[in-house]
């Protein structure tokens, strides 16, 4: 890479890590800069996944107080993620690429309008229990199921994983926005650390290109989060779901 292609990798890297931690869609700012740079597009997937991960992980730094205050719920999305991740990176190895090509966009923009959608279905839903019911704090089995599923798609696949999470926790909790968003970051650095340690082991990896989006996205994760807590939750949900409409239109093409 010459330098200039190598700055492009760093800020492709800086922007990815405010994604992640923002509206949940990075690597449909990384993984083109990696393909446009040279890389093939295997190589430039798995350095792309390994690059981003220590963005997710600082974005969960960043997001570290709203990931104290429902400590159960944190432990249910990291190990729900991780665990449906492997069968993830499984089916990744097994299986060919189309099987999911035709699904994926759909998965993205129906979730993302679900993410839109969420305070009137969860306003429904309260009415529906009645005003005595208390507020879901915790994960139901069902809600448990899903978010497996969601870390399976993160680790087969993972554009738009970020989203799928925030709209799986936002019709089955009455967590806060801002917590969710937090949860969001956290189990998309679940499904990273999955399958990064499968591709150290079993892939083809551009160095150069981890260590550049490594260090863009570390910054721009943390940074990410402190933008996302402050945000307006009407305001980070709209830009959620105009990234996710996005991702699914350009996955279409």
């Amino acid at each position: 890479m010459t330098p200039l292609e190598q700055l492009a990798v760093l800020a492709a890297g800086l922007g990815s890590g405010i994604l992640t931690s923002t509206v949940g869609v990075a690597s449909l700012l990384s993984f083109p800069v990696l393909v446009a740079v040279g890389l093939p597009p295997v190589v430039a997937n798995a350095s792309n996944t390994v690059g981003l991960t220590p963005g997710a992980l600082s974005g969960s730094w960043g997001y570290r107080t709203e990931l104290r205050e429902h400590p159960r719920v944190t432990a249910a999305v990291l190990g729900t993620c991780a665990v449906g991740s492997v069968a993830g990176a499984v089916l990744l190895l097994a299986l060919p690429a189309a099987v999911f090509e035709g699904i994926v966009p759909w998965l993205i923009l129906g979730t993302c309008l679900l993410v839109g959608a969420q305070p009137r279905l969860s306003g429904w839903l309260r009415t529906r229990r009645g005003e005595e019911v208390p507020e879901r704090l915790h994960m139901s089995s069902p809600t448990l199921g899903f978010a497996t599923l969601t870390g399976v798609y993160g680790g087969y696949f993972g554009a738009g994983s970020g989203v799928m999470m925030l709209a799986v926790l936002g019709l089955g909790t009455d967590l806060p926005f801002r917590v969710a968003n937090a949860l969001k970051t956290l189990a998309v650095l679940a499904a990273n650390l999955v399958a990064t340690v499968i591709f150290l082991v079993a892939a083809d990896l551009e160095w150069r290109a981890v260590a550049l989006l490594a260090a863009g996205s570390i910054c721009g994760g943390y940074v990410g989060a402190r933008i996302g807590r402050r945000l307006p939750a009407p305001l980070l949900r709209a830009g959620i779901v105009v990234a996710g409409v996005s991702a699914a239109v350009l996955l279409w093409r």
